[in-house]
C-alpha cells in the first residue's frame, strides 16, 4: 500500500471519520459526523498520484476488472488494525476512491442504541428480517450486530453473501461461511441459489437488489431459514412496496402471500448527528403482527403507516416518534430532527 494513503487512513481513524475520499485535483477528504472535511495538510492529490495510490491496493486481477468494468468493490485490512470497504471508480479526471472505515469490533444492539425488539426478531428460527435506510445509514453495522448475537447464542450454520465482506465474524457457537462477490462466487444470483444447497440455518444477504434476489430470499424464508437482508428504502411501508415492485406482474400476488407469511419485521434507520458529537440511529420499527400480514395479503400497504403509529404496545414506532424521543432525551437538536423527518407535521405534534 502507498505510504501516503496509509497515513491518510490512520488520520481518518484518529479523527473518527466514517469515510475517506480520494479524488484527483482535490485534497483528501474525510466524512466526520456526516460532514466533509478536507485534509489540507496532506496537499492536493493530482491524477497521476491518485492512480498510483489506488492501484497500490489492487492485485492484477482486480486491476483488470477495474479497467473492464470501470469500478470495483473490495475490502482490505491495514496492519490488522484498520478494516476498509473500498470502491475505486473512473470519473472525469481519472481514478477516484471512496472508502468506508469498518470497525474491527462488532458492537451489540445496546452499544449501537438500536431498538431492543431486535433481540426478539433474531430469536425466530425462520422468516425474513429487513434492515433498511439510505447509503451510509449503518445498515451493515446493524446486520453484523444481529449475526454476531446469533453467533454467540445459537448453534447454527450462518452463510453471508456480501459485496464485499465488511465485518469479519469469529465463529463461536455457530459455524459461519462468509462469501464475497465476485471472489467466492461470480454473481449474487449464483451465490444465493447455492446457499440453499449448503445446509444453512441463517442466510445474511448484503442487499436485496432485484427480482431474483427477492424471490430467493422469500423462498429461503418460506422453507425454514432465517433470512436477514438490507434494502435502500426510507420507511417500513416503502420497503414492502419496493419488494413487490421489483417483481414481474405475474409474480406479485404470490409474493404478497409469501411476504405476509414470512416477514418478521422491518427496521428503517438513519444515522443522525448527536449534540455531543458522533452519530446515533433514529429508527422506525414495523413488527409483522397479524394486522400487518393481513394488509400485505390484501395489498393495502398504504395503511401500514397507521398501524405503526397505533401499535406502540407491539414494539412498533414511526421515525417521527424516534426522532422526538431523541430530542426529548437531549441527544439531538430539534433542527436535526426536522432534517431527517419524513412527516414534519407529525413530528411537530409529537414534540408539543
Amino acid at each position: 500500500m502507498d505510504d501516503k494513503l496509509k497515513r491518510i487512513f490512520y488520520i481518518a481513524v484518529q479523527r473518527g471519520a466514517s469515510d475517506v475520499h480520494i479524488v484527483p485535483a482535490k485534497y483528501p477528504t474525510l466524512r466526520v459526523d456526516g460532514g466533509l472535511v478536507n485534509l489540507n495538510e496532506e496537499g492536493i492529490i493530482f491524477a497521476s498520484q491518485t492512480k498510483e495510490m489506488l492501484f497500490s491496493l489492487l492485485n492484477d486481477d482486480q486491476k483488470n476488472f477495474l479497467i473492464k468494468y470501470k469500478d470495483i468493490d473490495f475490502s482490505f485490512n491495514i496492519d490488522d488494525k484498520i478494516r476498509v470497504r473500498a470502491n475505486i471508480y473512473f470519473q472525469n479526471n481519472g481514478l477516484a476512491g471512496a472508502f468506508r472505515i469498518i470497525s474491527t469490533e462488532i458492537k451489540t444492539i445496546e452499544e449501537l442504541n438500536l431498538p431492543p425488539i431486535l433481540h426478539e426478531f433474531i430469536k425466530k428460527r425462520q422468516g425474513l428480517i429487513l434492515i433498511t435506510g439510505p447509503a451510509g445509514s449503518g445498515k451493515s453495522t446493524t446486520l453484523a450486530s444481529l449475526i454476531d448475537e446469533i453467533n454467540h447464542n445459537r448453534n447454527s450454520h450462518i452463510i453471508t453473501i456480501e459485496e464485499p465482506i465488511e465485518y469479519i465474524f469469529l465463529p463461536d457457537l455457530s459455524l459461519i461461511s462468509q462469501r464475497e462477490i465476485p471472489r467466492d462466487s461470480p454473481t449474487w444470483h449464483r451465490a444465493l441459489r447455492a446457499a440453499l444447497r449448503e445446509d444453512p440455518d441463517i442466510i445474511m444477504i448484503g442487499e436485496l437488489r432485484d427480482a431474483t434476489s427477492v424471490q430467493i430470499a422469500l423462498t429461503a424464508a418460506e422453507t425454514g431459514h432465517l433470512v436477514l437482508g438490507t434494502l435502500h428504502t426510507n420507511s417500513a411501508s416503502q420497503t414492502i412496496d419496493r419488494i413487490l415492485d421489483v417483481l414481474p406482474e405475474g409474480q406479485k400476488n404470490q409474493a404478497r402471500f409469501q411476504l405476509a407469511s414470512t416477514l418478521i419485521g422491518v427496521v428503517s434507520q438513519r444515522l443522525v448527528s448527536r449534540l455531543k458529537g458522533g452519530r446515533i440511529p433514529a429508527c422506525e420499527v414495523l413488527v409483522a403482527n397479524p394486522a400487518v400480514k393481513n394488509l400485505i395479503r390484501e395489498n393495502k400497504i398504504y395503511q401500514i403507516d397507521l398501524v405503526i403509529e397505533t401499535s406502540i404496545e407491539s414494539g412498533m414506532f414511526a421515525m417521527e416518534r424516534s426522532l422526538a424521543t431523541l430530542v426529548n432525551l437531549g441527544e439531538i437538536s430539534m433542527e436535526t430532527a426536522f432534517d431527517y423527518s419524513i412527516n414534519p407535521e407529525r413530528l411537530k405534534n409529537l414534540l408539543k
